[in-house]
């Protein structure tokens, strides 16, 4: 035998080894025909494709969720609440998350929405400013710009001040932001970790396409953040003008902040090994009352657990909704079980709308997108695409009591790859509010209607499609 015969013989022995191991992962049938075809059609880069991206689990560390007893003892009275505030079938959309490990519903919480990015750096800042003990921060991108420069610095003079800093970024999106940049931070005692590096020596062991895509800051444990806001200028008119991103982020006030603190220290304990005090009353847990009047649920998801609490959150919802589904989001790839519950919605008489940026960042996902679109509007759903700059707020208003403000993106890899959170906030206010922000987006949309598409077209996106798996 040649050596290019053992070479054959040793990646097709690796090929079947994989084949076997994508059947036994149980993904959905069309992800797991496109992974054998990428096997079959490309051998060897297939191979290599595969070792990157293939392998659906990530293995951490378990904390154990010793901050859950005090949540579980508000479940009982929050899902009361939730009743008393919406119809009663959505105390059965809040237990989705807890049978799936996630927080309760919670009450008591203050919430505040921001659809600017220099809102939200402004309200970021306050709260950094204001924290006495800690302020926590995980990004899927801090920029090496002068935003995020600023907010680095800000984190230093805290540092300085005796506060413990803590900064988790994503080893892809985040990767300008090198070693050096934090360099100064950490001369004066603050910390940070890279989540999932990616380098030569840690390909073989990890897949590299597992994203850290939450957008979080905790102070204190009292005031919290999240939504689809980066630390990056694209995302501020103050330094991209006219063409900053539409995003949607929220303040929290209360108990659901603890939530986010759990995550982040999950998230924490993976990518430093440092595991924080989970100690009720204690710094990083406080018990205090609550400060707002409204039920909020955090829900967080990642290729860690096989629960998927956001997809299952998200299919639930839009299954019970009775009135209204209204939909923004920048990546419009949804799985199958998504696109037929909004689907049927439509067909049951349910106003269904969706926002999508008329021009995206990825040529591939938009054209992924828009194979979706014939189905939808046969429906009778409404399609609209946002013109004047990229919308990248991820959001969910469903009839007149639930609002879903999040990190991911209606496609597969927000859904089952990347590690993301949602904020699910139940009664009238908050989702009156995020009506509003919604018609006032339609004003800059343009409705799109069926059309007959050129052969040619529709080949391209019918191509596109079969990647959406993968995507």
């Amino acid at each position: 035998m040649t050596w290019q015969q053992a070479l054959v013989a040793v990646f097709a022995v690796s090929a079947v080894v994989m084949a076997v191991a994508i059947v036994q992962q149980q993904r959905s049938p069309a992800a797991t025909i496109a992974w054998l075809l990428v096997l079959v059609m490309i051998p060897i880069g297939g191979w290599l494709i595969y070792r990157f991206i293939g392998p659906l689990r990530l293995e951490r560390k378990k904390l154990r969720r010793r901050v859950n007893r005090l949540m579980m003892d508000e479940a009982i009275g929050g899902l009361t609440a939730i009743e008393a505030a919406s119809p009663a079938h959505r105390e059965q959309l809040g237990k989705i998350a807890i049978a799936a490990g996630e927080a309760p519903p919670l009450r008591g919480v203050a919430v505040e929405l921001f659809t600017e990015g220099e809102e939200t750096y402004a309200s970021i800042a306050a709260a950094i400013e204001a924290a006495k003990h800690h302020v926590h921060l995980e990004y899927y991108i801090w920029a090496k710009d002068r935003l995020g420069t600023r907010l680095r610095d800000q984190l230093i003079a805290r540092a300085k001040a005796g506060l413990e800093i803590r900064v988790l970024i994503d080893g892809t999106g985040s990767s300008s932001a090198r070693s050096s940049f934090w360099k100064p931070l950490v001369a004066v005692g603050g910390k940070v970790a890279i989540f999932n590096p990616v380098s030569v020596v840690s390909w073989r062991r990890k897949r590299v396409d597992f994203r850290l895509h939450r957008k979080t800051v905790v102070c204190d444990g009292l005031v919290g953040f999240s939504g689809g806001i980066n630390i990056t200028e694209a995302q501020t008119r103050e330094f991209t003008g006219a063409a900053a991103w539409r995003d949607t982020h929220a303040r929290l006030e209360g108990p659901a902040v603890l939530a986010l603190q759990r995550i982040f220290a999950e998230d924490w304990l993976y990518a430093s090994g440092e595991e924080l005090v989970f100690e009720l009353g204690g710094s990083y847990f406080p018990v205090e009352p609550g400060a707002g009047s409204e039920i909020v649920q955090v829900v967080a998801s990642g290729p860690d657990l096989d629960s998927f609490a956001i997809h299952k959150m998200y299919f639930a919802a839009i299954n019970q909704a009775a009135r209204r589904v209204w939909l923004t989001t920048p990546y419009f790839v949804p799985d199958e079980p998504i696109q037929a519950a909004l689907v049927c919605a439509a067909m049951r008489g349910v106003d269904v709308r969706v926002i999508v940026p008329a021009k995206g960042d990825s040529r591939l996902v938009d054209l992924a997108a828009r194979s979706y679109f014939p189905e939808l509007l046969a429906s009778g759903a409404h399609v609209y695409e946002y013109r004047p700059r990229f919308v990248h707020a991820k959001t969910l208003v469903i009839d007149d009591d639930i609002a879903i403000i999040a990190t991911a993106n209606m496609d597969s890899r927000s859904f089952r790859l990347d590690f993301e959170v949602a904020t699910v906030i139940y009664g009238k206010t908050i989702a009156a509010q995020l009506e509003l922000i919604f018609r006032s987006d339609l004003e800059h949309c343009v409705e799109l209607a069926p059309r007959v598409l050129t052969f040619w077209a529709l080949f391209v996106q019918s191509v596109a499609r079969l990647m959406s798996p993968l995507l």
